[in-house]
């Protein structure tokens, strides 16, 4: 009943900030974006002791970098000096995210006997840095790290195919996937080419992207007692 309580209140927080998107006052649409983490880490807590185990706590760590990305570049929509260090939170919450799924217990089979599942992750990332590249001008070194970074990272999730059951590999699969498609999307519509409901489109998939990864995780820990 708590679990479904703090899901509801989570997308309910979401659907706000999707709401208050591009809103000429700040205050609001800064304060449901920034409350968007902290929900999901009060599910987190909720159902597992960051205390007992290391990739809990690195999990932990992860969602703390999220939420300081958030708010970061929520300034950085008012500064655009502020767009580089909210690159480096979530450079650092997405490094986190890959030591936690690297460090689940189990067979790391994409590095033995699975490494043709890396190959859709590869062609991706080339295809993005292909079109993006003429248009990143002194960006092009930092984006290309990040997009190296969380394919990575999208990677350690396709990993965790023979740890876990099937149910949280899966969740946790949807919300890397859908991450990389929200941090895609943010580098298509700033330095490429600007679309229409960029923004909805960016926060849908963040946010949903989020919860999965966590739920996964919970799920992944609660069925392994």
């Amino acid at each position: 009943m708590k679990n479904s309580a703090i899901s509801i209140f989570y997308f309910l927080i979401g659907l706000i900030s999707i709401i208050l998107l591009n809103q000429p006052i700040f205050l609001p649409g800064f304060i449901s974006k920034a409350l968007i983490v902290p929900v999901l880490v009060i599910l987190f807590l909720v159902n597992l002791n960051p205390g007992k185990n290391r990739l809990h706590t690195l999990m932990l760590a992860g969602l703390f970098f999220s939420w300081a990305g958030d708010v970061v570049l929520e300034f950085s929509n008012k500064n655009g000096n502020m767009f580089l260090p909210g690159l480096v939170c979530f450079l650092l919450a997405h490094i986190l995210y890959f030591t936690v799924f690297l460090l689940t217990p189990g067979k790391n089979s994409i590095v033995t006997n699975r490494i043709w599942l890396l190959i859709p992750v590869i062609i991706y990332g080339l295809v993005l840095v292909f079109y993006l590249y003429a248009d990143l001008a002194e960006m092009r070194l930092p984006v290309i790290i990040y997009a190296a970074v969380i394919l990575t990272m999208l990677s350690g999730a396709i990993n965790r195919i023979e740890k876990v059951n099937r149910k949280s590999y899966y969740l946790v699969l949807a919300g890397a996937i859908l991450f990389v498609i929200s941090d895609s999307s943010i580098a298509i519509n700033k330095f490429s080419h600007q679309f229409e409901c960029s923004g909805i489109v960016v926060m849908s998939t963040y946010i949903v992207a989020q919860y999965l990864i966590v739920t996964g995780y919970i799920y992944q820990v609660r069925t392994a007692k």
